[in-house]
């Protein structure tokens, strides 16, 4: 009633389907396109959780040739399709209730035991501009759920960098590269951290958190995130 309601005072149609959204909770999703959402159980590298073709493999070349500073990353979803319709929502459209809901979805992933969560953090710049970090939200209601402490001003981001979107992957690494900081090395003295993000492409991003946090001397550092790009 309350989405039929909204829906005829405030009209929406879904940017997937293109019909009326009929559920308030996922608008402008509609309840259907939502329910597609699927988790990808195809097979992936162990530690770095990229798609592989063929499950003979269990590492990937990248991670072989150079091995990134966290135990693994794992993903909920591929980035496609209505997944990646909801996370664009959230992050360039600010339909921040969203967060809620694509949170729960990481609840679908194992989630390692961990001190506390730590989001991949926004410059400040950035964050002004946004007006919210969106990895923090969903860093949050996964922390809200799991009991983990959530801590969001340990690692921060202290170099304003091009947008990764279009960089290749030694693009990205480059321009990431010494871009974050520690505020308390000692809080993470010897301790297991869950770092959360909503998509991992080449996870240049994850990897030079990551590598901040275990010179800092974190002992295991897990990567959660939504999706996991195809694309390289």
């Amino acid at each position: 009633m309350i989405s039929r309601f909204l829906n005829i005072l405030f009209p929406e149609f879904c940017p997937v389907c293109k019909n009326p959204s009929n559920c308030h909770k996922t608008a402008p999703i509609c309840l259907a396109c939502w329910q597609v959402i699927s988790p990808y159980k195809g097979p992936i590298c162990r530690k770095c959780g990229k798609p592989l073709a063929s499950d003979v493999s269990i590492i990937c070349s990248t991670c072989i040739k150079d091995a990134p500073a966290f135990e693994w990353v794992r993903s909920f979803g591929i980035y496609e399709g209505t997944l990646r319709e909801a996370v664009n929502l959230l992050k360039y459209k600010r339909i921040k209730r969203l967060s809620r809901l694509l949170s729960k979805l990481m609840l679908n992933l194992k989630i390692p035991q961990a001190h506390a969560i730590i989001p991949v953090p926004l410059f400040k710049r950035r964050l002004r501009q946004r007006e919210f970090n969106h990895s923090a939200l969903l860093a949050k209601h996964l922390a809200d759920y799991t009991g983990i402490p959530l801590i969001q001003n340990c690692l921060i981001k202290v170099r304003d960098t091009r947008p990764q979107v279009g960089l290749s992957a030694k693009e990205r690494r480059k321009n990431i590269r010494n871009a974050f900081t520690i505020t308390d090395r000692q809080f993470l003295q010897k301790k297991d951290f869950i770092l959360v993000d909503d998509v991992v492409t080449t996870g240049a991003t994850v990897r030079e958190c990551s590598t901040m946090m275990k010179k800092a001397g974190a002992k295991n550092i897990y990567v959660i995130t939504l999706a996991h790009s195809n694309s390289d």
